[in-house]
């Protein structure tokens, strides 16, 4: 499995009620979520991004709340991955859960800027900064992990894997 796209770069401590704040968790429409993904950190996201592009992010990304709603928020607006120094543990599982795919590398947080068009191969967990031509080792997942992502979540996976 791989992603490419251009980055959106944050900084440290990125909570849920940034990613989708509190005021739209009535809304149940993956689609009516993205529409407000970022709008408390950045304002442009959700009229900039595109499908394929990446979040790259500093420490404790997804801290806060325990919610799915910044997960899914996150991948219906078209975000292929998302890269981080670190991530908070809810939000990491919660990602695993609904197939978003997501990949620790603090040498990657720290160097990609805003802009970089990068790639990613999930099977060896290489970064790619396209942009600047140098590459990073993230830790890739164990291939169930990757079935889980690439089935679209957890619920598809066990959905898929009970029918065999």
């Amino acid at each position: 499995m791989k992603a490419e796209g251009r980055v959106f770069k944050y900084g440290d401590n990125v909570d849920t009620d940034v990613i989708i704040p509190a005021r739209h968790l009535a809304i149940t429409d993956p689609k009516g979520l993205a529409q407000h993904c970022m709008e408390d950190i950045d304002a442009e996201f959700v009229n900039n991004v595109k499908d394929g592009d990446i979040i790259v992010a500093r420490k404790n990304f997804g801290c806060g709340s325990s919610r799915e709603h910044a997960p899914i928020a996150i991948k219906a607006s078209g975000i292929s991955c998302v890269i981080a120094d670190t991530f908070a543990r809810i939000f990491y599982r919660n990602a695993i859960n609904i197939g978003l795919p997501i990949i620790e590398c603090p040498e990657a947080a720290e160097a990609i800027e805003a802009g970089d068009i990068v790639s990613i191969d999930f099977d060896t967990g290489i970064i790619t900064d396209e942009t600047k031509g140098t590459t990073y080792s993230g830790q890739a997942f164990p291939p169930f992990m990757q079935e889980i992502i690439s089935s679209g979540g957890l619920v598809n996976y066990i959905n898929k894997t009970s029918g065999e």
